[in-house]
């Protein structure tokens, strides 16, 4: 029963993702298609493989099976954000609000919690995960209802959520890996580590919910400094008028 909640809760938030990033993006809508027939060929591909056990611990030897997937998405967005400034303006083109308000949905964390709880999934990547993603998306519901009112949202207060934000997703991946059953690499030993997070649903969340936030951490840190740029820049330009003003005054 568990598995079929988190399969429906994995669908309405990719659904959601998905319908924010490319829906509010001022991109054309033939891009738009495109990038929702990629995204449905992804999601598609990923449960084909999940559902064959292709993700499961000792599938594919060493490595831990939702590692692959997470490395080709993240890696080709990056290559994507930094060689393609269409694609880096088409990303950045999507509302502060919007990049963070889909954040929200990782509330959605509480799955971890409940899973090591059922002794599905172990410490240290149980607890962490869960109240990292849990947290995150709790601040991020004013973050996003500030930003949608365009109200003055404190900047250390942005930029510090987007950094925990971002942190709490590499630490996730990082104990995950180090958890995983069957690798020489492993240092967190207590059964049953991360096993779970081969299997469908869960493997969602590695092969394709991760990369897509932690890309979406990188776009709001880039829009949060272009704003502070900009904010910076007026104020100069307001102290360089006030001298002349000044100096008008004087001479």
């Amino acid at each position: 029963m568990l598995e079929v909640i988190g399969a429906l809760c994995f669908g309405v938030t990719c659904t959601a993702d998905f319908a924010v990033l490319f829906g509010l993006a001022a991109i054309g809508r033939t891009a738009k298609l495109v990038a929702f027939v990629i995204a449905a060929a992804w999601l598609s591909l990923l449960v084909a493989i999940g559902a064959a056990g292709g993700f499961e611990a000792g599938a594919l030897g060493p490595v831990p099976g939702p590692v692959i997937p997470f490395a080709l998405l993240l890696v080709g967005g990056l290559l994507a954000w930094f060689a393609s400034p269409t694609f880096r303006r088409a990303f950045l083109s999507v509302p502060l609000a919007g990049l963070i308000g889909i954040n929200i949905l990782r509330v959605v964390g509480v799955f971890f919690l409940i899973l090591h709880a059922r002794g599905q999934l172990a410490a240290p990547f149980a607890i962490s995960a869960g109240w990292g993603d849990i947290i995150t998306g709790v601040v991020a519901i004013p973050l996003t209802a500030l930003a949608a009112w365009k109200r003055p949202v404190p900047g250390w207060l942005s930029r510090a959520w987007n950094v925990f934000g971002a942190l709490d997703l590499v630490t996730a991946v990082t104990l995950g890996a180090l958890s995983a059953p069957g690798t020489p690499f492993r240092v967190f030993t207590e059964a049953p580590g991360t096993a779970a997070m081969g299997t469908l649903p869960w493997v969602g969340i590695p092969a394709l919910l991760v990369p897509v936030y932690l890309m979406t951490h990188l776009a709001i840190g880039a829009k949060l400094r272009a704003t502070e740029t900009t904010e910076a820049n007026t104020q100069a330009g307001i102290n360089r008028q006030t001298t002349y003003a000044t100096a008008d005054k004087v001479a």
